[in-house]
């Protein structure tokens, strides 16, 4: 098997320093490939780019009808939040709102993301609970699912859980092909994660920002998640995270969601297009080098939403005085 292309660069004075090789694939919703670099069929774990995808189970669940969420807790839903007062409130009141509380999140505990957060409760003298975990507004949706469905909710987080498999089900079902048990893994907030071909994770992105190939329940709750996450993007990353600024820019136009080990997924809406990249290495900040070019050529950006790409396509690398010694930088893109 041939290796994947050079996509990333970090330069350190005047020499390459490292090379990140990756993949990439936009698609429309029929599936035709508009460009792809690399090999874009072999399976890889989306980590956390994907939860607007399982989120759809709030939907198939009736979730929705039940407690009437807010765009506000399904932008949680989706998000990987840094922990911040916003964060940690609006997800405090997502559960409390189903007569629930930080005790049924299963996710696990973690200082905040968002360096001003930690520093905040390591002077209030507290400790992080599950609500400063990135995921906890996913396991809020994923606790009104359980809710919905008439089943116990401890233990929600199982692979044999019934959430988990109405989890499994509306992503099978939104990228059209099977998640097997011979690739599948646990996400670092306890759920099961699923290995699929970054072709079909793009193929789903493309369906849920279009509705094509989707039922009529599935196409409005793709919206509904989409809408959300584009109108509080503050809520699905935080201060100054590409996801963030990049939807806050786009308006509308781009969903964009990162994950773990180098993984950059999303929607160019207006366009019907889906994309998925992965960093062969996991390297984020190459990541964001990567999708930040990916964007700038097939976004259409205005000048504003080039300058936000452009400050992720070129990042300057700073030595521990502050000063500029070199730069991760896209190529190949």
């Amino acid at each position: 098997m041939d290796a994947n292309p050079i996509l990333a660069e970090a330069v350190r004075g005047n020499w390459v320093e490292n090379r990140h090789r990756g993949a990439f694939v936009v698609v429309d919703a029929s599936g035709k490939v508009i460009a792809s670099s690399g090999d874009i069929e072999r399976p890889v774990f989306p980590r956390s780019a994907i939860k607007s995808m399982q989120a759809l189970a709030i939907f198939d669940r009736h979730a929705t009808d039940r407690f009437n969420h807010t765009s506000e807790e399904l932008a949680l839903a989706c998000a990987s939040h840094h922990g911040e007062d916003e964060h940690v409130g609006n997800v405090a009141h997502f559960l409390d709102r189903m007569g629930l509380s930080v005790n049924d999140l299963e996710c696990g505990a973690h200082m905040p993301t968002n360096a001003k957060a930690r520093q905040a409760l390591r002077a209030a003298g507290a400790s992080p609970s599950a609500l400063h975990n990135n995921c906890s507004g996913k396991h809020a949706g994923m606790l009104s699912v359980a809710l919905a469905m008439g089943v116990p909710a401890s233990g929600y987080v199982e692979r044999e859980h019934d959430v988990q498999k109405a989890v499994r089900a509306a992503v099978e079902y939104v990228i059209g092909e099977d998640l097997t048990e011979d690739r599948c893994g646990t996400d670092g907030c306890a759920i099961p994660t699923w290995a699929a071909p970054l072709s079909a994770w793009a193929s789903g992105f493309a369906r849920m920002a279009t509705g094509q190939g989707l039922d009529g329940e599935h196409a409005r709750g793709a919206q509904a998640l989409f809408d959300a996450a584009t109108g509080h993007p503050h809520l699905v990353a935080g201060t100054g995270h590409l996801d963030t600024l990049v939807m806050e820019a786009f308006k509308g136009r781009v969903m964009q969601k990162g994950g773990a080990e180098g993984v950059q997924c999303g929607a160019i809406r207006d366009k019907g297009w889906g994309y998925a990249l992965k960093c062969d290495d996991g390297n984020m900040v190459a990541s964001h080098a990567m999708v930040a070019a990916l964007l700038l050529k097939f976004a259409d950006p205005d000048a504003n939403q080039k300058a936000v790409l452009d400050q992720f396509a070129r990042q300057p690398i700073k030595n521990v005085r502050g000063t500029v010694v070199g730069e991760m930088r896209a190529v190949g893109i």
